[in-house]
């Protein structure tokens, strides 16, 4: 199991537990609109970190974006497998040759 795959299984024990015991379960107590926000204003903090080209924030802030993306995908019920499994379809497809197809 990859360092991932057990973060996404730590996030999804901790969806039904005390909001005043985890960061984690607090944000699944203010619903997947919250947790999607709070992804968002994560990806603008990695944003901001490689525009100032500052390697180590940017580090951070990457970590901080995939935690709080597995905590909206969990908040909406999407595993972490179903997301691997489209990458892995997608996986020796020209990302111009994919894009094409989704809109046929």
């Amino acid at each position: 199991m990859t360092t991932l795959e057990r973060l996404a299984a730590t996030i999804k024990a901790r969806k039904g537990a005390d909001p005043s015991s985890s960061w984690t379960a607090k944000l699944f107590a203010k619903g997947p609109e919250k947790c999607a926000e709070k992804f968002g204003e994560e990806a603008v903090e990695a944003i901001i970190a490689a525009v100032k080209d500052d390697k180590a924030e940017l580090t951070a802030e990457a970590a901080d974006v995939l935690f709080h993306l597995l905590v909206m995908l969990e908040s909406r019920d999407v595993a972490l497998a179903d997301v691997l499994a489209e990458l892995e379809r997608r996986e020796g497809t020209s990302g111009i040759a994919e894009k094409a197809a989704r809109k046929g």
